[in-house]
């Protein structure tokens, strides 16, 4: 389980067949093999670790449902360490099981007021409510507007800076998943009739 608060932005190394490695941050010293990480939004395990290097496992559904299959040497990925049962709870629920992927539509832009407008395939979006929460490459956002196939979401400065969302630009895809409440309310409603 994550929160969506990103803790790190890591360099992609390589990417194979069947792995994923990644720059292994400073400050992730209590990571062991098996360690779960959220990367971009989804949830992998380590498989091997360096002082300098993360390397993960990866399974061709993973490559095909994320972005991470289109990731290069160089390209940057959000990085957040699993939440453990004492730490402190400051996102909203993200299980780190991405759902699908969008399309960025609108950009954030410099001065007052920075949007991020994503469009999502329609049954990603229906599930969305304003005010509930989205994770965009496994950072927790607050829904602005939702339509039948887009949702916007503001940014902070703090998002920008820290994430590898004040890159972004329009055409650019993003791993969505969506609140995991209102997931389960749309299935036990359908399932009723």
């Amino acid at each position: 389980m994550f929160t969506g608060l990103i803790e790190a932005t890591a360099k992609v190394i390589e990417r194979t067949k069947n792995s994923f490695i990644i720059e292994r941050p400073s400050s992730f010293t209590d990571l062991h093999t098996g360690s779960s990480i959220s990367v971009s939004g989804a949830c992998l395990t380590v498989s091997q670790l360096a002082a300098d290097s993360l390397t993960f496992d990866v399974v061709s559904e993973t490559w095909n449902r994320t972005t991470l299959g289109s990731l290069k040497a160089g390209d940057r990925v959000n990085l957040e360490r699993a939440l453990p049962a004492n730490g402190r709870f400051e996102g909203h629920l993200v299980q780190g099981h991405i759902e699908g992927v969008g399309e960025v539509t609108q950009a954030p832009a410099s001065g007052n007021q920075w949007q991020l407008a994503v469009a999502l395939p329609v049954d990603l979006a229906r599930v969305v409510v304003p005010k509930g929460s989205i994770a965009f490459d496994g950072v927790s956002l607050t829904v602005a507007n939702v339509t039948a196939e887009q949702v916007t979401v503001a940014l902070v400065p703090h998002t920008l800076k820290e994430t590898t969302l004040g890159s972004l630009r329009v055409g650019d895809f993003m791993n969505v998943e969506t609140d995991l409440i209102g997931r389960y309310l749309e299935k036990l409603l359908h399932s009723r009739s």
